[in-house]
């Protein structure tokens, strides 16, 4: 079933009206391809950014309503804002059925929990691509391309030209490229050479002369350890000396 989207012709253009659009919850955007001429039209921006949220708005063929007419379209280019969660401008394209197009299609994975390389060897799956490019005629556009690595195994990968596409459909590549799809990798893979390195690197766990705990009174040093040095005694601390009071001067006899 075909996504619907509802827009209006949008008679201002430029900066300034497009700005109060915005404002105003609205959406410019444009309608270009077939044998007519581009339209200028504005969508509702809530409707709108909860479809985005849906994949296959993106990779489907959809049904614009514009005028009191239906056409089919594509999704064509999205921009966003920089730092908020809104759309400033959407582009649709016209489909013309006899006339091939050129399209992202999702990639979905399959079976990998199956896959000996994560089942029994306790790899994990890589993916490197997510979509592929394709060109098909509109009516054999697929909604997603399935990626089955359920005989992948560690060290393997699955490569673009090794997926079963629908009928119709063609590989947007050139002639020797063959991209990879996935892997499955060893997370943490540490071998034997690495392991003796480690272990020649660590510290060993006998404590050094400079560690090692000094003998205790009356008991010789071990073989290659040194005597401690006695700790020479504390003076005792000395007494605070106090200030000598200042001698009175002698009274006078009176007369």
């Amino acid at each position: 079933m075909a996504i619907e989207i509802t827009a209006r012709k949008r008679e201002a253009q430029g900066t300034g009206p497009s700005r109060r659009l915005r404002i105003a919850g609205k959406v410019p955007g444009i309608l270009y391809g077939g044998d007519q001429a581009p339209v200028n039209i504005e969508l509702d921006h809530k409707d709108l950014f909860i479809k985005l949220k849906n994949e296959r708005f993106h990779a489907s063929i959809l049904t614009l309503e514009l005028a009191g007419t239906k056409e089919q379209v594509l999704l064509r280019a999205v921009n966003m804002h920089p730092f908020k969660l809104q759309v400033q401008h959407v582009d649709f394209q016209r489909v013309v059925k006899d006339k091939k197009i050129h399209m992202k299609v999702p990639l979905h994975f399959v079976n990998a929990e199956k896959s000996p390389g994560v089942k029994e060897q306790g790899g994990v799956v890589s993916h490197v691509l997510n979509e592929l490019d394709v060109i098909c005629l509109p009516d054999d556009l697929p909604e997603y391309i399935e990626v089955d690595l359920g005989n992948l195994a560690v060290g393997h990968s699955m490569h673009v030209r090794e997926l079963a596409l629908p009928k119709g459909v063609e590989l947007a590549l050139h002639k020797n490229e063959n991209p990879v799809v996935a892997t499955v990798i060893v997370p943490a893979l540490i071998t034997e050479e690495e392991e003796a390195a480690a272990e020649a690197v660590a510290p060993s766990e006998v404590p050094t002369t400079e560690q090692a705990a000094p003998a205790k009174e009356g008991e010789a040093p071990a073989e290659g350890e040194k005597a401690a040095p006695k700790a020479a005694p504390k003076a005792a601390p000395k007494a605070a000396e106090k200030p000598e009071k200042p001698e009175k001067p002698e009274k006078k006899e009176k007369k």
